[in-house]
């Protein structure tokens, strides 16, 4: 796809051609994301043409960069909107005056958790896991700070074919508990697991809307729910450690260097990424400056 391509006759009326002219798409690896120029996302949020030029250049590039985007909390809400509804966080939260936007700060008076710097997909532990997000830096480290994108689609087609042989048809459970959960007393972590009990989905998911087949575990991930089959397990050591030497296998996948890109953020600047065929993890490397984001995430449907 080009992004300067003449929309087609059954493109929405309030398409404008002279801001898709405008717009660039820049990829920045061989495998994942591009930087996109010349557009607004507060414009985006209002013109169908051009929102629909943008889904269409992240079904491509799978996590679309943006700088310079001086827009209001309400804009980049409407904007992320246009994908679908926001999620809320059981944990987080959202801006009171803004539903649907999370705020991410990490200041000297933050806790000392580490959920983002875990190579993850967010939200596996619901049954409808995050469609995707739209992310924005209000305050940068001077240095340090990044974010790590990975490419899960191309990682599962240069697996070997035996190990696709042997994940094909294998599902796995995904925890809220022993992640979010695990720092809480425990009648908290509990009544935590019982609104959002662990989601089971597919190892290898497909994409609903490119048809792709993509590796679905990331450290949300606990073990699979139908290995101990005869096929697997011969004795008991197949089956443990058997099973999660597997799962450590697949998991480290998101580590390979060819499937990611890394984005340095500056304030104003924005980060959309396609949940449904990306992990993500964010550096941690900063401490003591401050890093302050903004998110919202956008509903998705049950894996398949």
């Amino acid at each position: 796809m080009t992004p300067t391509s003449t929309p087609s006759a059954a493109a929405p009326a309030l398409v404008r051609p002279e801001v898709l002219q405008s717009l660039r798409a820049e990829p920045l690896t061989c495998s994942i994301g591009a930087e996109l120029s010349g557009v607004n996302l507060a414009d985006a949020a209002r013109d169908d043409g051009l929102f629909a030029e943008i889904r269409a250049l992240l079904l491509e590039h799978k996590v679309l960069f943006l700088r310079g985007q001086d827009i209001t909390r309400a804009e980049h809400v409407a904007f992320a909107s246009r994908f679908g509804p926001l999620e809320d966080h059981p944990v987080v939260g959202s801006d009171p005056e803004h539903p649907g936007l999370v705020r991410i700060y990490k200041d000297l008076d933050s806790a000392p958790e580490h959920y983002e710097n875990a190579l993850h997909t967010d939200g596996t532990w619901r049954e409808n896991p995050s469609m995707g997000a739209v992310l924005r830096c209000v305050e940068t480290p001077p240095v340090g700070g990044d974010t790590i994108w990975i490419n899960m689609a191309e990682a599962y087609r240069r697996l070997p074919e035996h190990i696709k042989t042997q994940i094909r048809g294998l599902r796995a459970r995904h925890s809220i508990e022993s992640s979010f959960g695990a720092v809480m007393p425990e009648e908290r972590r509990h009544a935590l697991k019982a609104q959002y009990p662990d989601a089971e989905h597919p190892v290898v998911r497909t994409h609903p809307e490119t048809g792709e087949e993509i590796l679905f575990v990331n450290s949300f991930t606990t073990h699979f729910t139908n290995y101990h089959t005869p096929r697997n397990v011969r004795f008991g050591i197949d089956y443990a450690p058997g099973a999660s030497n597997l799962l450590t296998y697949l998991l480290s996948q998101a580590s390979v260097p060819e499937y990611q890109v890394r984005w340095r953020w500056q304030p104003d600047s924005f980060a959309i990424w396609d949940n449904r065929s990306t992990q993500h993890y964010a550096v941690q490397d900063y401490w003591p400056a401050v890093r302050k984001m903004e998110r919202s995430g956008i509903v998705g449907d049950r894996p398949f």
